[in-house]
């Protein structure tokens, strides 16, 4: 199943950075590129540890109604420099209009500097359901109970 994702570049970014796109024709998530402003592009921009923040990717999107588009860590990034999403997966709506920014968080040991164009993160785009929810007197026992965290043991 193909899905289109509308693209709109933002007036400052950088044309030549890669628009989202899939490595290879069995990946999930489509790679995303830093797309920094032009004052950053020289040196790169600094997450230093710990530090969390916002990384431009230089365009905004429209998603048809009925998806959402998941942003994910890169798990090379996670393992190898500890960069990885505050808020994984993060998600951004369909009816979501604004400049599509990745927010990260460097959990290593050493500052890690975030080049123009660099693979920061991943898109996943995925169907939604909209839930109702209502009010009951009580809900239908199952085995599993109360138990809440943990409780399915460890195995």
């Amino acid at each position: 199943m193909t899905v289109d994702i509308l693209v709109l570049w933002e007036d400052w970014a950088d044309r030549e950075v890669a628009l989202p796109g899939y490595a290879t024709p069995g990946s999930a998530g489509a790679d995303i590129r830093a797309n920094l402003r032009p004052e950053d592009r020289g040196s790169g921009f600094i997450l230093d540890p710990m530090r969390r923040a916002v990384v431009p990717t230089g365009f905004r999107i429209a998603i048809p109604p009925g998806f959402e588009v998941q942003i994910r860590p890169r798990s090379g990034l996670a393992l190898t420099h500890g960069i990885t999403l505050p808020n994984t997966p993060g998600t951004i709506d369909s009816d979501y209009r604004g400049p599509l920014g990745v927010a990260l968080v460097n959990l290593g040991g050493h500052p890690y500097t975030i080049r123009h164009g660099d693979r920061i993160a991943q898109m996943i785009v995925a169907p939604v359901l909209q839930a109702g929810f209502a009010v009951v007197t009580e809900l239908e026992a199952t085995a599993r109970g109360e138990g809440g965290f943990g409780s399915t043991g460890k195995t």
